[in-house]
């Protein structure tokens, strides 16, 4: 008899289905920062129960988006400086390890191709698209490392980060004419073809910084802002 009889691989279960479809619709908007997440009516609402929508909560409060708060329960996560301080000293840590190291032809070429999709993503216009193509640059830049543990910790870093980017980029309108951005990623994708790895870690470190200055000039803007 084996150890294993009895044993039934899900590949996708109901709590994890409703999860992602929650996952979709915080990143689109439904749900606002601060938004309460009501187990009992998701439940019922999808006709449910309400164990597997806690369950499907508890995928998202490990992924990020999602906090447990006392008297309130599940609740969406919130951007505060010192969150967006934490996540992009992280991403500097990362991103820098992976710019300070001489690259090969291959991975000069997965560079690239990210920055001529956010290129793409550019001319667009489209917010959402914008900052897709945006993490998907640094997540290759990330992948430079070689490590699928660091990858992976990356991608659980960018839901985060996604999501406060969507949120707050809706008062900016750095999307609507997005060639500072472009630029900020043309000088990293340039220093790291001519091999100079000091000057690719300089244009990363400032593209990060400006970035996170940018973020919680927002945020700040809409402390400020009544109501």
């Amino acid at each position: 008899m084996s150890t294993l009889d009895g044993f039934v691989v899900r590949k996708n279960t109901t709590a994890q289905q409703i999860a992602e479809a929650l996952s979709e619709r915080i990143m689109s908007g439904a749900f606002r920062p601060g938004d309460r997440l009501r187990e009992s009516a998701i439940a019922g609402t999808l006709g449910v129960a309400r164990s597997t929508v806690r369950e499907a909560v508890r995928v998202l409060e490990l992924g990020g988006l999602v906090r447990y708060e006392i008297n309130r329960g599940a609740v969406v996560i919130s951007p505060t400086p010192e969150k967006i301080d934490a996540l992009y000293i992280a991403r500097e840590r990362l991103e820098a390890a992976a710019v300070a190291r001489a690259l090969g032809a291959e991975q000069l070429a997965s560079v690239s191709r990210a920055y001529d999709a956010l290129v793409s993503a550019a001319s667009q216009h489209d917010r959402r698209a914008i900052v897709h193509a945006d993490l998907h640059f640094h997540a290759t830049l990330v992948s430079l490392l070689g490590s699928t543990r660091l990858d992976d910790f990356y991608t659980d870093l960018t839901r985060e980060l996604g999501f406060y980017l969507l949120v707050l980029s809706e008062e900016d309108r750095e999307y609507e004419s997005p060639d500072e951005l472009l630029a900020e990623h043309r000088a990293i994708v340039d220093a790291l073809h001519d091999g100079d790895t000091d000057r690719a870690l300089t244009a990363v470190r400032s593209h990060i910084h400006t970035s996170a200055q940018r973020l919680k000039e927002i945020l700040a803007g809409d402390a400020d802002s009544p109501g």
